[in-house]
């Protein structure tokens, strides 16, 4: 059988780069990658693409929008990393782990489209208790999350490790107009029914996401607490890969969250804390793993796994 073909359309990228070299080596793929003097070619792109089992665009929304325009060859099948496609009805989400039944729709589908970082940990954490009826479609939810300076690309990473370093913001607050391109992924995506409220933030260290929801009791199904929403996210999770959820007791011998706790991984760790009447949820993952490239590896081994299967 021949070996799939993968072609990474951006691999200069902070998401494109990781996934490269993850993929390098590998002997269950061939990898296609363009050389400096080509990657502006539009000819040359839309050969490659067309030529490949499975590309993986890591580009800007509107290059991978013109990116997918150009595949006239109806057996390839994308992975898209950009945002331009995460809440299209004729793409497959690609986060495995949102349903049972999400990681042999990412297996069967010719369309993908990768998760947000935010949005895996917002996600992760409110679709279960909605499709449980614990918390109301209608809750107002606020998410608050920070990130490694890498969630905001190559500028960024440039701002914190450039020559200006020294000036770089060690926290900065943004999307102060609350109109951030994750928040209708958020809602579609988690089965929310009125738009939530997401304050975004980075901090000075490289990478890795502490993401945390607040919920007040009163405002939950009758008889819901921390121990019945843990419960939940523990069964929803117990038989798939790449999310954890922590014991409730475990968590609340926490003193404070690491952003950079799972660096280096593709894991997510899920956790429930409970004060007077109030719960916070909260996700630990690295916005460079299962916020992004490692999703993508994922989503790629499924797909690959379908074209087997």
């Amino acid at each position: 059988m021949r070996t799939p073909l993968v072609f990474i359309d951006g691999d200069q990228g902070t998401t494109g780069l990781q996934i490269h070299q993850r993929l390098r080596g590998r002997n269950d793929l061939q990898l296609l990658t363009l050389p400096a003097e080509q990657r502006k070619d539009p000819q040359r792109r839309a050969e490659a693409i067309n030529s490949c089992d499975i590309a993986v665009l890591c580009l800007p929304d509107d290059a991978a929008r013109e990116a997918v325009a150009s595949i006239h060859n109806p057996a390839v099948r994308v992975i898209d990393a950009s945002s331009a496609y995460r809440t299209h009805r004729d793409w497959t989400y690609g986060f495995a782990q949102m349903s049972p039944e999400q990681a042999q729709r990412i297996a069967s589908a010719h369309r993908v489209s990768n998760p947000g970082c935010y949005p895996t940990g917002a996600i992760g954490l409110l679709r279960p208790l909605l499709n449980a009826g614990l918390l109301p479609s209608d809750y107002p939810i606020s998410v608050h999350a920070v990130s490694g300076y890498s969630g905001g690309g190559r500028a960024a990473v440039e701002a914190y490790e450039g020559k200006h370093a020294a000036q770089a913001s060690p926290f900065q607050v943004y999307g102060l107009g609350l109109k951030h391109k994750h928040v209708p992924e958020i809602q579609q995506h988690s089965g929310l029914s009125e738009r939530p409220l997401f304050v975004p933030a980075y901090g000075a260290f490289r990478q890795g996401i502490v993401l945390t929801i607040p919920l007040q009791t009163r405002l939950l199904a009758p008889g819901t607490d921390a121990a019945t929403l843990q419960a939940c996210l523990e069964r929803h999770y117990a038989e798939m890969e790449s999310v954890q959820v922590m014991p409730l007791q475990s968590a609340q011998a926490l003193t404070h969250l690491d952003p950079q706790q799972l660096n280096g991984t593709d894991d997510m760790q899920l956790m429930v804390f409970e004060g007077e009447g109030q719960v916070l949820l909260a996700a630990v993952f690295d916005n460079l793993g299962k916020g992004a490239a490692g999703a993508a590896v994922q989503n790629l081994n499924l797909m690959l796994a379908g074209l087997t299967g």
